[in-house]
């Protein structure tokens, strides 16, 4: 689970800054300030992802800015994020990475100027972040494949539609499901992976038509919050109600579509726990102190007959 150790952590939001200063009696300039750049900021995961980092830095009496971009496919706003987090200079810096590649250059300049940088959520293909703390997206998703499996008997057709393909969490729960289907379930046709960038409505109209084109379709898994919740749609929207659908995350409309009986069921990460280990991981690095080079978070899959359990309930984010 843990990897060897390192020594060292809108149409979006406006980042919010706590008032670490009143918290501890020292005076604005006195006072650290975490920097975390997300994947997005509406989404009720990253909502989630920062009551963690706020509660954490409010513990900490640190001052913590949190934005990220209006959806998971607009990179070129995220990086802008990025860039001006990075002139601003804060004491330490997370970034949860929608293309590793555009991020490299801001990067470079975070660890030029000494600020020690976090990856969470996504891997950064880079050797900069001195730990990253995510879900271990692969063994996830492969969770989730194994449980397809299941649904389905081991045979039939089945559908991937992704939210990206340039995040190493996207790719990772991609190709995750897909080894779990090939393992557990190898006479199930997989149809070629399509990618929706996460967007509800964009999603729906990818599912409709896969529907549509592909009658002898059984199942289909979306790879984060938007996808499940669009291949929902696009599966209600086509008048199917014999098809297995299964997500990853656990946000409102997911956790009632499964309670429902609409959606199988889903892997779901630990958003709050992620947020809070994210701002302990920065403070440890700014201070110098061992961290882990690879913290995983953790993930539990979760359908009907478990979702009223107190380890999933734990985990869930409504």
């Amino acid at each position: 689970m843990i990897a060897s150790r390192r020594t060292v952590l809108t149409a979006a939001a406006t980042a919010l800054l706590l008032p670490a200063s009143a918290c501890t009696g020292r005076s604005r300039d006195d006072v650290l300030h975490v920097a975390i750049v997300s994947k997005g900021f509406q989404q009720q995961f990253w909502q989630a992802v920062k009551r963690g980092a706020d509660a954490e830095a409010e513990k900490q009496g640190v001052v913590l800015t949190f934005e990220g971009p209006p959806t998971e496919s607009d990179i070129e706003a995220q990086i802008t994020m990025l860039q001006n987090t990075v002139t601003r200079n804060p004491d330490g810096l997370a970034l949860a990475a929608l293309d590793s590649r555009a991020a490299a250059r801001a990067l470079a300049e975070a660890e030029q100027k000494g600020i020690p940088i976090v990856a969470f959520d996504s891997g950064v293909e880079s050797d900069l972040p001195v730990s990253t703390v995510a879900t271990d997206n692969a063994a996830a998703a492969r969770e989730a494949g194994k449980h397809m499996a299941e649904l389905l008997g081991g045979e039939g057709q089945v559908a991937v539609i992704a939210h990206d393909q340039v995040s190493l969490s996207g790719t990772d729960r991609r190709d995750g499901f897909i080894a779990g289907i090939e393992e557990f379930a190898p006479g199930i046709e997989l149809l070629p992976t399509q990618y929706g960038g996460g967007d509800q409505a964009v999603t729906a109209n990818i599912a409709r038509s896969m529907i549509t084109a592909n009658p002898d379709l059984a199942g289909m898994f979306g790879t984060n919050e938007g996808s499940a919740i669009g291949i929902l749609r696009g599966v209600q929207e086509s008048g199917r109600d014999d098809l297995a659908v299964v997500g990853f995350d656990s946000g409102r409309a997911q956790v009632e579509a499964i309670r429902d009986g609409e959606m199988s069921g889903a892997v779901t990460q630990n958003p709050v726990a992620m947020g809070r280990i994210t701002v302990q991981t920065v403070l440890a690095a700014i201070r110098g102190q061992e961290v882990e080079e690879v913290i995983d978070t953790g993930f539990l899959w979760y359908d009907a007959d478990n979702l009223d359990s107190d380890e999933v309930q734990e985990a869930i984010y409504l």
